[in-house]
């Protein structure tokens, strides 16, 4: 599963400029993302022509010009359409080899993709009693963005919730020795086929949501400061000793890991 991650200021910048969309209000850096924040989020967008905007989204032309795409802030715990109630925070994970088999996220695959931005994100190891906090990220330290869906939820009092989930697969190398899920990781390359809405069918989804290559990533063990949600800085990139890490098997081991 996936259930932290870290967004740089600069890469979110960058992924927007790619992606032809502008930041409309000012978003510093963030160290601890968890379920239950809204987090930014790119989508196609879903104002009708000549509606007036909010303050929660830009829209822009995409680079390729062919449809429009907003920032949006989205509750990270999506909520299906028809849940009674937002009890338990919603599904933070979504797992790609049976999206178009579960009734929460079959329509969302469809036609509510969304892409969320990230500079790396957190797994954890257990290790005797404790919990080992890992960062992973790309080896060339770009951004790159987790496949994310998302959903309306009508709550009883009438106000509308906008929710997502990460979409997870089967581990790679560099993560199996740690956990036996990862997020899927889209490249800058992928980013306009994932939110191509002419793009429907699960079939051609699929190629999108494999596992990343290991070998263009890279694992580093940390200091346990971000165990905790309450830290949200610098330090909780701090790499753990010597002492305190426990390195992750070779490939070939026997061994199995302000919006």
């Amino acid at each position: 599963m996936c259930c932290r991650y870290l967004l740089l200021q600069e890469h979110l910048r960058q992924i927007l400029e790619r992606l032809g969309v502008a930041l409309s209000a000012e978003f510093l850096s963030r160290y601890n993302i968890a379920p239950g924040t809204d987090l930014p989020a790119v989508r196609p967008s879903t104002r009708k022509k000549g509606a007036a905007g909010n303050s929660a989204a830009s829209v822009s032309t995409s680079a390729a010009g062919t449809s429009a795409r907003e920032l949006v802030g989205l509750r990270w715990g999506l909520i299906p359409s028809w849940a009674r109630d937002d009890e338990g925070g919603g599904l933070v994970n979504a797992r790609a080899e049976t999206l178009e088999a579960k009734p929460s996220f079959r329509d969302a695959l469809r036609s509510r993709r969304c892409l969320i931005p990230a500079s790396g994100f957190y797994e954890w190891k257990p290790v005797g009693r404790a919990r080992q906090p890992w960062l992973f990220r790309r080896k060339d330290e770009a951004p790159f963005g987790l496949a994310g869906l998302w959903e309306n939820w009508r709550a009883p009092d009438g106000s509308l919730l906008e929710s997502c989930a990460v979409i997870t697969s089967e581990p790679n190398e560099l993560m199996r020795p740690i956990h036996h899920r990862m997020p899927v990781m889209l490249r800058a390359d992928q980013f306009d086929a994932w939110l191509d809405p002419e793009a429907t069918s699960a079939d051609r989804l699929a190629p999108l949501l494999r596992p990343a290559n290991a070998a263009e990533m890279t694992a580093v063990a940390l200091q346990p400061r971000v165990n905790h949600v309450q830290y949200d800085d610098p330090d909780c990139l701090l790499p753990a000793s010597a002492a305190e890490a426990e390195s992750p098997p070779a490939p070939d081991s026997q061994l199995s890991l302000g919006f």
